[in-house]
């Protein structure tokens, strides 16, 4: 009996992959369980529909991010710090500062995790940040740390 999976199961297959399951398994343990449907012409399509809206979505995604990336090519982010004597700061800009200067100075809704710093900034001048938008998109961001 062709069954759609409802959730992953191990040792028999993932989320929404079609399987060929005995008949018994299935209607003694798959259906009544809820963790799968019956693979029939209702069911095929609704897993079909749900397949393309996750492909249109994720395309969606790559477009925003695409957009995203061109504009903050352009931007240089100003960060005011306190720093004492021979540019010192004191704590560090963190990637979660970044985004929310992002988000004050340009309205760039960014998600911290996304930032990519290798250490928090300590000192003060101009560095460049790369941010991972999505899967092959990156932006890089020039920050301008400068003393209040």
């Amino acid at each position: 009996m062709k069954v759609i999976l409802l959730d992953n199961i191990k040792g028999v297959g993932k989320k929404d992959e079609i399987i060929n399951a005995s008949d018994g398994y299935a209607r003694n343990y798959l259906l009544p369980k809820k963790l799968a449907v019956e693979a029939n012409a209702e069911n095929l399509s609704k897993l079909n529909n749900k397949k393309e809206s996750a492909i249109y979505k994720k395309d969606q995604e790559k477009q925003n991010a695409e957009e995203l990336a061109k504009k903050l090519k352009g931007i240089m982010l100003k960060i005011k710090v306190k720093a004492g004597e021979n540019g010192k700061i004191f704590g560090g800009v963190t990637s979660k500062e970044i985004s929310e200067n992002l988000k004050s100075q340009y309205n760039f809704v960014v998600d911290k995790k996304k930032i990519e710093l290798k250490d928090t900034i300590k000192t003060l001048g101009s560095f460049n940040v790369s941010i991972k938008l999505f899967e092959g998109i990156t932006a890089d961001l020039r920050v301008e740390v400068i003393s209040e």
